[in-house]
């Protein structure tokens, strides 16, 4: 589907110890900070006032709470939107890994004993599959790595290009559509 009037809004989760520190933080299902719950209130009133046809949640508790917080119950879980599976990477910040590997990139390499690009891709293909079904509004609660890796997917890009698209805890990005290609028609933003 391309209709120019769909829009799937997308919002990562608010921050966490790990994420403030910059570990990467796949399956480990660590809670928000007192920052991070805050930010997630601060959604609320972006939020109140649009519809959402479908509403599409990472299991973990980060991402659960942030839109429990932000004033959305509503939502279906799915397990294609948890974080990269960063394997023997979990709990490590990238300066850590480029000590050892200098040139590693998550959007090259993938993980060792965790995801590769290809199996990134392939969820996120299929998210995205899911919300062109849609014909109005979608919104997606997830991570970093997922929603950059989904939102270069969106626009027909290869999942390296999603090295150029920094997230920030608790922002919102909307990908759309103009002249039926699809766009980011905001991105990291507060508002």
């Amino acid at each position: 589907m391309s209709s120019d009037e769909q829009e799937v809004w997308i919002i990562r989760h608010g921050q966490t110890e790990w994420s403030k520190s910059g570990q990467h933080t796949g399956a480990t299902d660590l809670a928000m900070t007192p920052v991070g719950e805050a930010a997630a209130r601060t959604l609320s009133p972006l939020l109140s006032g649009v519809s959402f046809d479908l509403i599409l949640c990472s299991p973990r508790q980060r991402a659960r709470v942030t839109a429990e917080l932000s004033g959305i119950s509503d939502y279906v879980v799915d397990d294609d939107l948890v974080e990269w599976n960063y394997g023997d990477y979990e709990g490590r910040t990238r300066i850590a890994i480029h000590e050892e590997r200098p040139t590693w990139s998550i959007w090259i390499d993938g993980a060792p004993g965790g995801e590769s690009p290809g199996d990134v891709q392939a969820r996120v293909d299929g998210v995205i599959a899911r919300c062109r079904e849609v014909e109005g509004r979608v919104l997606l609660f997830a991570h970093g790595h997922i929603l950059r890796s989904l939102a270069v997917r969106w626009i027909d890009q290869p999942l390296t290009m999603g090295a150029n698209l920094p997230l920030d805890t608790a922002k919102v990005s909307v990908l759309g559509w103009d002249r039926g290609a699809p766009t980011i028609a905001r991105w990291n933003s507060d508002s």
